[in-house]
């Protein structure tokens, strides 16, 4: 499928004027990362939608009309910017585990996603041995791969069981993924439209709440940063992080901590709510509703507050509640066997790059401009709702790449033009620079990356 046409489906779910879709124009052609999928399309599609519908909304705060330019493979790179992150000229410390990922059992094949302690020491457990390569390997060679995720998954822990993309369509869980859309974008209440004014950047003035950790929604947050939002990111000093995840997304935004688990916090968070146009978060269903915070509370708190969720496996069926990231998803939908036997490898091959993560994170940036452009014109309480796993099987609708891996796989020497510098809290970044252009207002992050908590949680004046 052409960029073009990708993009255009996404634009018309969305309820976006066609007029705008001449607005945008794509440059080259996959493959730009060595896959047999079409990263570069994918990435290339979701960057222009968030960027295309910030032109838009420029172009309705007495900006020109909307003009941007995305190339596949600059869109790529960005795909990869935690790759490509430097601290003070070195490279950050590795974001995986010692014992994280794939491994054989009896029957198959499952992949451990323990870069949080406590999914981590949970393996550790259920297996009984140490922390390991070659003692979690032993263990695991003595399990089904079926029984293991069963019992690992009633545990609470993150982890995958192999399957090919024919296992997957066919269980409940791929099964109820085909009901869903990629975007889903869903008018739940009224409230009064609440106009644009003018402004030089398409998100000027508007407030975004970040309750989210990893890759996909802090990449949300990142680009609403970037297009000039105030972006308020929510964290505590007990939840486990990934450091260099933190310091690339980190980027333009504001950070502060709130433990929910005090009465004190969850005031200031509801004051924030308050004032907020976007409340961001990524949390499994229900973890939120415990502590008063709920998609229903947060309207109540704020009219035409526009609700963003981020899962793993989507909203319905028998794994909405499932913990899950970007590599694990991969394993469970079918990605890495299809990965392998289009590379003729025995063993299960990942994409070259967190795509389901970071698309997921652009398209629910789209989705947040969209609602927040609807909310302006017709007015309206609007909830938005991307998955992981949905992500995937609209990267699969994007069709085969012939001859992928015979595309170079780019080191950071290959792509130092789209590099920049920039100083932060935890000292001089090189950084990935965003892929999309758009003439009329650049995107950039005016608020350098800081340590987790070193802002007050409160909205700048």
């Amino acid at each position: 499928m052409t960029p073009e046409a990708a993009l255009a489906e996404i634009w018309r779910e969305a309820g976006l004027p066609e007029a705008a879709l001449g607005g945008i124009t794509f440059h080259g052609s996959d493959p730009v990362l060595p896959s047999s999928f079409a990263i570069g399309t994918a990435a290339a599609v979701s960057i222009g939608a968030e960027a295309l519908a910030a032109s838009l909304m420029l172009a309705r705060r007495g900006g020109p009309v909307p003009e941007v330019r995305v190339a596949l493979r600059d869109a790529a790179i960005e795909f990869r910017s935690e790759r490509y992150l430097r601290v003070n000229g070195a490279v950050p410390p590795d974001l995986w585990d010692a014992i994280a990922g794939l491994y054989r059992t009896k029957d198959g094949w499952v992949r451990l996603h323990t870069n949080f302690p406590h999914h981590r020491d949970g393996v550790l457990r259920l297996l009984g041995c140490a922390h390991e390569r070659e003692a979690v390997a032993r263990a695991l060679a003595g399990w089904e791969a079926e029984i293991f995720d069963r019992e690992a998954t009633k545990a609470g822990l993150a982890v995958a069981r192999l399957r090919s993309f024919d296992a997957w369509d066919a269980s409940p869980e791929g099964t109820a993924l085909t009901r869903q859309p990629l975007v889903s974008l869903t008018r739940v209440g009224d409230a009064p439209a609440m106009p644009l004014l003018l402004a030089a950047r398409p998100l000027a003035g508007l407030r975004v709440l970040d309750l989210t950790r990893v890759i996909a929604g802090p990449v949300a947050g990142r680009v609403l940063a970037a297009h000039g939002a105030d972006v308020l990111a929510i964290s505590a000093p007990h939840l486990p992080q990934m450091a260099p995840l933190v310091i690339d997304t980190g980027r333009g935004k504001l950070s502060a901590f709130l433990d929910l688990r005090e009465e004190k916090a969850r005031k200031t968070l509801r004051e924030l709510v308050r004032s907020a146009d976007v409340f961001l978060q990524s949390y499994r269903p229900g973890a939120l509703d415990h502590y008063g915070f709920s998609a229903e509370e947060v309207a109540r708190l704020r009219p035409g507050l526009i609700h963003a969720t981020l899962s793993a496996y989507g909203f319905g069926g028998p794994w909405a509640g499932r913990r899950g990231f970007d590599s694990l998803v991969q394993t469970a939908s079918g990605f890495n066997q299809a990965e392998a036997e289009a590379a003729g490898e025995a063993t299960p091959k990942p994409l070259p790059a967190q795509a389901l993560d970071h698309a997921s994170g652009h398209l629910l940036a789209f989705g947040i401009i969209a609602a927040l452009l609807r909310r302006a014109s017709e007015g309206g309480l609007f909830r938005v709702r991307v998955s992981l796993a949905r992500t995937g099987l609209w990267l699969r609708s994007l069709g085969r790449v012939r001859d992928g891996f015979a595309c170079p796989d780019p080191a950071f020497s290959d792509i130092a033009d789209r590099l920049e510098e920039t100083d932060s809290g935890f000292g001089r970044l090189t950084v990935v620079r965003p892929a999309a252009e758009i003439p009329a207002s650049p995107l950039r992050h005016d608020r350098p990356a800081m340590t987790l908590g070193a802002h007050p949680a409160r909205w700048p004046n």
